[in-house]
């Protein structure tokens, strides 16, 4: 997905939430702020927001001198959301079509995102997100590519949405490579809070290799990228490695929230909408 004009004022703002995260420091905030407006004007519009949330994060990490500001935020995303495990497994024990309920619960895990979305009740969303329509469903094409691969690679998002996501991993019921990101960027997991998640229990984590909030295949590792080519049943959760990956041709399955006007527009739908969304690319073999 590219970036749009409307990118640019959520930048800023992502840029001021994290350095009031991370610092009480006025004068450095000040700075963060200018030294990220003047990068503003040099940011392509044929680039993806992941790319350029990269550098801007980069920039609160350097100006305020904490690498991973949202650390503690992550670290109590996921113990709030294991004390919701039993509850959300028995929702899917008591759906009329689990697997469906289980991805259910995954997008509503999307909902954890401290980069478009600052405010939220995490109860209230489940509660919403199993009784909502699908703006875009490709459930059957989900089950058909499910039953004939023998496994799946998952690339997950947010620290807490993990739990989540270990819902629907045990639901689909084939080995799993849960991705997560290489270093600390917004609340993006990394392999600590996937572990805290208990994915280790249920899928093999591995890295991407990237620092970016958003699986840009250029700045991922050799290992993610093996995989990658090689996988012929995908799971990208959340927007940014929708943004990261809508225009790859390879056989993926996006599973988000729509949190922001402009993913609404690229999609198709209304902000707020859930979405399954198969990548359209029909010419891998199985």
């Amino acid at each position: 997905m590219k970036t749009y004009l409307d990118c640019f004022p959520c930048f800023m703002e992502q840029a001021l939430r994290a350095g009031r995260i991370a610092t009480n420091d006025e004068k450095k905030i000040k700075r963060l702020l200018d030294e990220v407006g003047g990068m503003l004007s040099s940011i392509p519009l044929e680039s993806t927001p992941p790319e350029s949330g990269k550098v801007i994060y980069q920039k609160v990490s350097e100006i305020t001198g904490i690498p991973d500001p949202y650390k503690e935020i992550k670290r109590e995303s996921t113990e709030k959301a294991l004390t919701l495990y039993p509850s959300l497994k028995d929702e899917v024990k008591k759906g009329k079509d689990p697997l469906l309920t289980a991805i259910r619960i995954a997008i509503a895990g999307n909902v954890i995102d401290f980069g478009a979305n600052s405010h939220f009740n995490i109860e209230k969303e489940v509660y919403e997100i199993l009784r909502k329509d699908f703006a875009i469903c490709d459930y059957e094409k989900f089950k058909v590519q499910l039953n004939e691969s023998s496994e799946i690679l998952y690339i997950g998002d947010n620290a807490g949405e993990c739990v989540f996501d270990r819902v629907l991993i045990e639901e689909m019921k084939k080995p799993v490579t849960y991705v997560v990101r290489d270093v600390p960027i917004i609340n993006d997991a990394t392999y600590e809070d996937a572990i805290q998640a208990g994915i280790d229990k249920v899928a093999t984590i591995i890295s991407s290799g990237t620092d970016a909030p958003g699986t840009i295949l250029g700045t991922c590792n050799a290992e993610f990228k093996k995989i990658y080519d090689n996988a012929n049943f995908i799971i990208s959760k959340g927007q940014g490695n929708y943004e990261a990956l809508s225009n790859e041709r390879r056989p993926i399955f996006f599973l988000l929230k729509v949190k922001c006007h402009v993913i609404a527009n690229d999609i198709g739908v209304e902000k707020g909408d859930i979405i399954l969304k198969n990548s359209e690319f029909k010419d891998y073999r199985i």
